[in-house]
């Protein structure tokens, strides 16, 4: 055999050793958990063929406690590029075989190399995280690592989406990559998240608690909002992953993709024309509002476990990505609150960065009153949800359903925060508080001096309604730009969607915003 096919052959069975990361028996005590090995979590998410691995032959290069005594090809994680749908991608995967997936200085290195990769071509990345954290031998070069990491999430924020599937472990500092991308994923019994372990959190406060009490995905997609999705097994995540890129563009210079639509644009459904409830304090599900005006019913949420009292995802309008943003009035009444507000501009500040537009559905009595909210900040979380908006400069079309009443009006969309089409229903409320609110405070004299307050009350809060609480008095100002027929809906927002598709505006120049935080 020649020299040179020596030196293949070489090569061949280095490339195989590699492909075992931490050989077959942690690879089947990784299947024994119900998880898969990083390898084949790429080959399931990306076009069959279409991976190409950077940094295979990487070694750590630590010398402490006798840890130069064991290396792997490739060192824990693994890297490189691909296609979903078509499209380029740039990923890294965490090999939890290999030091538990432990972070080391060269395993950093290869994220970094991705990452930068990805920012100089304008693509998505994706961080697929199993592992147990930093790989202690190497002290502060694996801190380093993991601020390295955390330096590109955010000067890649805004610029290349970037998604992290939680597939096993992710504590201490390693939470921080995850939290500063755009999407977190996590699997339902076998992912966790928290910044100090169930020992620590002993040791500290007293308190029993397990690791998936602490951190797993029910929690952070329920209660702290740290998790966008939650799914029942890896390849459910896949699947999602590959849906949510769908709506995305590669970059913040593109325009998301416009798919063929057979849904016809002037589509008409007469549940909209009666959906809205006789009595102001009655419910409706806004999800029904939502599934008949998108194309074909696909709508894919976001946060939808988390503050529930508002609706955020993606959906299309004649095959042209968007953003929804929409208040629930089956929960809290509408109300929006602290974590509803976070929620939302989050969604909003996303969309605004990839040029995705927004269209926004109204029904908000106004902010969630109570000490529980006023201590909790919401006077700052609203602002934020406000500021979103504001600064946003894609398209923004606002359909009002019924209530906007107060400072809540002001926040969610409308025209004044450069709204660009402003559509109400008939049933629409406009005004700066409820009819029965605003009575005790103009009337409160003229109802206490009456014979019969309640009958008194009663009338007064009709003048009210139909002074104020009707979209007519906002439109004779302009600030509605047209009341429209409910059953119409769909077409008006495709209608206005086409009118914008060439706007431009831009904020004025700056270093960055100081959005309240």
């Amino acid at each position: 055999m020649s020299n040179q096919l020596e030196k293949v052959k070489e090569l061949i069975s280095l490339r195989e050793k590699a492909r075992l990361g931490g050989g077959e028996k942690r690879i089947e005590a990784q299947h024994s958990k119900g998880k898969y090995t990083a390898r084949e979590r790429i080959a399931m998410l990306l076009d069959e063929g279409s991976f190409e691995e950077f940094d295979m032959f990487v070694q750590h290069r630590s010398h402490n406690f006798g840890i130069e005594k064991t290396k792997y090809l490739g060192d824990g994680v693994v890297t490189g590029y691909g296609t979903i749908s078509g499209r380029l991608v740039y990923i890294y995967a965490q090999d939890f075989t290999v030091f538990g997936g432990a972070l080391s200085e060269t395993l950093a290195q290869k994220i970094c190399k991705v990452m930068d990769q990805a920012m100089k071509v304008g693509a998505p990345v994706i961080g697929l995280n199993d592992s147990g954290g930093a790989r202690i031998q190497e002290g502060v070069n694996a801190l380093a690592g993991y601020a390295e990491i955390f330096q590109r999430n955010i000067l890649a924020s805004g610029v290349v989406p970037q998604i992290s599937g939680i597939f096993g472990p992710c504590a201490g500092g390693a939470v921080y990559s995850p939290a500063l991308t755009d999407f977190n994923i996590m699997t339902r019994g076998t992912s966790y998240m928290f910044l100090t372990g169930p020992k620590v959190v002993k040791s500290v406060t007293g308190e029993d608690v397990t690791q998936e009490q602490l951190g797993g995905a029910s929690v952070h997609t329920t209660k702290s909002g740290v998790a966008h999705f939650a799914v029942d097994t890896e390849e459910d995540g896949f699947l999602l992953i590959r849906k949510l890129l769908s709506f995305l563009p590669q970059n913040n210079l593109e325009e998301p993709h416009i798919l063929a639509c057979k849904d016809p644009i002037d589509r008409l459904d007469d549940l909209l024309n009666e959906i809205i409830p006789d009595s102001t304090s009655q419910s409706y599900d806004m999800y029904d509002v939502i599934g008949t005006i998108i194309d074909n019913g696909e709508f894919l949420e976001v946060h939808a476990d988390y503050a529930k009292n508002i609706i955020v995802g993606f959906a299309r309008f004649n095959g042209q990505s968007v953003g929804i943003v929409a208040n629930q009035p089956k929960i809290m009444a509408g109300c929006l609150d602290s974590n509803a507000s976070r929620k939302a501009g989050r969604f909003v500040r996303f969309c605004d960065a990839f040029n995705i537009p927004l269209v926004t559905l109204v029904d908000v009595p106004g902010f969630l009153p109570g000490t529980g909210q006023e201590y909790n900040g919401v006077i700052l979380h609203g602002a934020k949800l406000l500021y979103a908006y504001g600064e946003a400069t894609v398209p923004k079309v606002t359909v009002t359903l019924r209530k906007s009443y107060g400072g809540a009006y002001c926040v969610m969309s409308s025209k004044h925060l450069r709204g660009d089409m402003n559509y109400a229903w008939p049933t629409a409320e406009i005004a700066v508080m409820g009819p029965s609110g605003a009575v005790e405070v103009i009337f409160a004299k003229e109802v206490a001096a009456s014979p019969d307050p309640a009958k008194t009350a009663t009338e007064k809060e009709d003048e009210y309604r139909k002074a104020f609480a009707n979209p007519y008095n906002a439109a004779q100002y302009g600030y509605i730009d047209d009341i429209i027929e409910p059953r119409n809906t769909r077409f008006r927002v495709i209608r206005a969607l086409q009118q914008l598709q060439t706007k431009k505006l831009t904020n004025p120049p700056k270093k960055h915003d100081n959005l309240p935080l």
